[in-house]
């Protein structure tokens, strides 16, 4: 398929952008890329799709997703984060069933689909959710998926009695750890090399040291990458500063084995200098979650320092409960403004470096530089196309700026994945979209009631029905 006269943001190594240009696909590998005429005179044979009117963008990348949560979308808004997990979250998440872990995934998957995100990384599924139903998901769907099974033995938050996990979700390490390792030989690298199978470790404190130590080791003998939440409140800092000797959260990291560039470490917002030049060191990289952070008053992550530092820094949404979407155009156009509000500097983090934290560097992150990220040759053929033919995206002079700071994912016409259309008119291809809300809304409300919550997730107001 030839691919023609839309405006294409390339995000090559020269971030090349055709204001006439066209993609040429041959199986699910980009063949060409450049000017529409050249290529239509190139390939005179080939069937055309036009793009006219459409921004094409590499296939955006979200480095932290939660697939089960979104069917606890607004189950537990306006939470500070000890109630937000404790008496809600992780009660809802402790009555799952392996149907409804698969009916998560589907709507999870089918919203990033729709809203331009073409792979993902899952941070940490967990067993009772039915691991082998998200493989399915990611199977069925054509969305590429880095799918983390969660790492733990201890059922806390940071060793605190007060954070407990629901018992539902507590597992061990035969449960977790060589759970993850049987999921790895069975799924990895299937559905055409779409899924990978990674380690998702829960956060420090959720851990033993032994078994942070032992799953980082399997990492490197047998290629496993490694995601784990990090640093996000300041009760994580705390706790790092509690062990004997005190240690900050990355030299904790650094001494059971965690950092490198197989990990991607999430949310990072309570770091310091030495954190983030012990990133730099070990090329680790880190997944920016603002809207995430800002809803739940984590703080705001020093992205700015990072960058500097020359430290590889992705983009995610986070889970729909922290977010209420999964849509990662929006989030591009926070994690741009965020930083500028905090430093009273309106030229920090710009629009085309916020567009390679969602591309490029969400690649990188996930080990996939050479296969996604860019719209090159001999790269995936995952790509996406915004229409700008509406009146909320007219005028415009950059594209890029178009892009981040203009377009949500609602303005998604056509979605390619390892060369096969998805999304076409804003509609999913591989999925019955009305089926899949439905299942969702069914399922979450079921979920609710099972778990004793089913008045306390309808909000402050009365509800007359």
């Amino acid at each position: 398929m030839l691919y023609t006269h839309a405006t294409i943001i390339t995000v090559n190594t020269n971030r090349d952008v055709f204001t006439n240009g066209a993609i040429f696909v041959r199986g699910n590998l980009i063949a060409d890329v450049g000017r529409s005429e050249e290529l239509i005179l190139k390939y005179p044979e080939e069937e055309t799709y036009n793009l006219e009117g459409h921004i094409v963008i590499p296939g955006l990348i979200s480095t932290h997703m939660h697939t089960a949560q979104t069917l606890l979308r607004g189950a537990a808004d306006d939470l500070e984060l000890v109630s937000w997990l404790c008496e809600r979250i992780w009660v809802l998440q402790g009555n799952f069933t392996p149907e409804d872990g698969y009916a998560a995934a589907r709507i999870s998957i089918a919203e990033m689909l729709k809203t331009g995100t073409t792979c993902f990384l899952e941070s940490m599924f967990a067993n009772r959710y039915g691991f082998g139903g998200l493989c399915k998901a990611v199977e069925e769907s054509g969305i590429r998926g880095c799918l983390g099974k969660i790492v733990m033995d201890i059922g806390t938050y940071a060793k605190d009695p007060k954070w407990a996990m629901h018992p539902g979700l507590v597992e061990d390490r035969e449960m977790s750890l060589l759970g993850a390792i049987k999921m790895r030989e069975r799924w990895d690298k299937k559905a055409n090399d779409r899924i990978r199978i990674w380690f998702g470790a829960r956060t420090p404190g959720g851990v033993s040291e032994g078994l942070y130590k032992e799953m980082a080791s399997i990492s490197r003998e047998k290629s496993i990458p490694i995601t784990m939440h990090c640093a996000e409140v300041k009760a994580d800092r705390e706790f790092f500063a509690s062990l004997s000797p005190p240690q900050t959260p990355m030299s904790f990291c650094d001494n059971v084995g965690l950092l490198g560039p197989s990990t991607v470490l999430v949310h990072m917002v309570h770091l310091d200098d030495t954190d983030i030049a012990k990133l730099a060191e070990t090329n680790t990289h880190v997944a920016h979650c603002p809207t995430s952070n800002a809803k739940l008053a984590s703080g705001i992550c020093r992205v700015p320092e990072l960058l500097n530092a020359g430290v590889n820094v992705g983009l995610g949404t986070d889970g729909a409960p922290c977010n209420n979407a999964n849509d990662l155009m929006q989030e591009m156009k926070l994690a741009a403004i965020i930083h500028k509000a905090k430093s009273y500097d309106p030229t920090l983090v710009p629009a085309e470096t916020v567009l390679e934290m969602a591309t490029i560097n969400g690649a990188k992150a996930l080990g996939l530089e050479d296969h996604i990220g860019s719209l090159e040759v001999g790269k995936k053929a995952d790509f996406v196309a915004v229409d700008m033919r509406r009146v909320h995206l007219q005028p415009y002079f950059s594209p890029v700026s178009a892009i981040v700071y203009s377009a949500t994912g609602a303005d998604v016409r056509m979605v390619v994945v390892d060369g096969e259309i998805v999304v076409e008119g804003g509609k999913l291809k591989t999925m019955d979209e009305e089926e899949v809300w439905k299942e969702g809304e069914k399922r979450g409300h079921e979920i609710a009631e099972r778990a004793g919550l089913g008045e306390k997730v309808k909000g402050r107001w009365p509800i007359i029905v």
